[in-house]
């Protein structure tokens, strides 16, 4: 009975010492709840659209491959042997500009070594000082062969190779490999057409890179102001369609004609199209285009 008595003595003790009564403090906690209350957060949640396929129709293509994605959620809509290897011609490029602006500042002189003859060019001359932006114009609009070696012959061409093959690692392209920046063709250089929606895709995710493909024409000049390359793109579907806002041509004999493009559509849902070998790239890409207006719809 005593152990009883001490317990019920204790406890009532500490109830009475702790109990906070008709307290000012007892007042504000217990009718402002609201100020210590942790406010519920409200979420959006952004629900994404994924495309679909309206009609079993595809587009006319002579392409030997495509493929078609949705950008924001990088969803197919078309493929074509999209993992099938072939010669990657100027579409190399892409990878060129990415390295470039990796190691390289915008503003920053680099003098042209030894100018390649082959191929496209833009027309730069042995010792010519010029920045690395307007050698970015030049590889991406005027798809210069002479503007991708300068970028790569000042770092180092063995070394500028290695890094577009890490850069190409890093993107998860495992079907491609490359030997050299301008896409000369070349044993143990490939893509594939899955790979370059992959290099487009970081591409785009550069403004600074995505305003350079976007351009139409343009004229760049040494930093000595002595040489001056009026540059147009090779991509005539460039302001003749509207919403395609570049990428990158390509053309070889070997390789056939090749196009990464980047296309709006009216409702602002955006694609990226790779065709590849191809006998006619541009009526390839319009046909694919036509395709995309009439028969990809969106649901959630």
């Amino acid at each position: 009975m005593r152990m009883r008595f001490y317990f019920l003595f204790i406890f009532y003790t500490l109830f009475l010492l702790f109990y906070p009564g008709n307290s000012d403090y007892f007042h504000l906690f217990a009718y402002n709840r609201s100020l210590f209350a942790q406010p519920q957060l409200k979420k959006n949640l952004a629900v994404e659209e994924f495309p679909y396929v309206i009609y079993p129709y595809s587009p006319t293509l002579t392409a030997k491959g495509a493929y078609i994605v949705d950008l924001p959620t990088f969803t197919p809509v078309y493929a074509r042997k999209e993992r099938t290897h072939f010669l990657p011609a100027s579409t190399t490029k892409i990878i060129t500009a990415l390295v470039a602006f990796d190691i390289y500042k915008p503003d920053q002189i680099l003098t042209v070594q030894a100018k390649p003859g082959e191929g496209q060019v833009m027309g730069l001359v042995s010792g010519e000082r010029i920045t690395v932006e307007n050698l970015l114009y030049g590889t991406l609009v005027h798809s210069g062969n002479d503007a991708a070696f300068a970028l790569a012959d000042t770092y180092g061409l063995p070394k500028f190779v290695e890094l577009m093959n890490k850069k190409a690692q890093a993107l998860h392209m495992a079907d491609s490999h490359f030997t050299n920046p301008a896409g000369l063709d070349q044993d143990n250089q490939y893509t594939s057409a899955y790979d370059l929606t992959l290099a487009g895709r970081e591409l785009l995710k550069n403004p600074y890179l995505a305003k350079i493909v976007s351009t139409k024409e343009i004229i760049i000049s040494d930093v000595d102001f002595k040489n001056f390359h009026t540059l147009t793109n090779v991509n005539k579907l460039l302001g003749e369609i509207q919403g395609i806002g570049g990428l990158k041509t390509g053309h070889t004999e070997d390789a056939g004609e090749n196009l990464v493009s980047l296309y709006r559509r009216g409702d602002g849902h955006k694609f990226i199209l790779v065709i590849l070998k191809s006998l006619d790239r541009f009526q390839d890409t319009t046909n694919a285009i036509s395709w995309i207006n009439a028969d990809i719809g969106y649901a959630r």
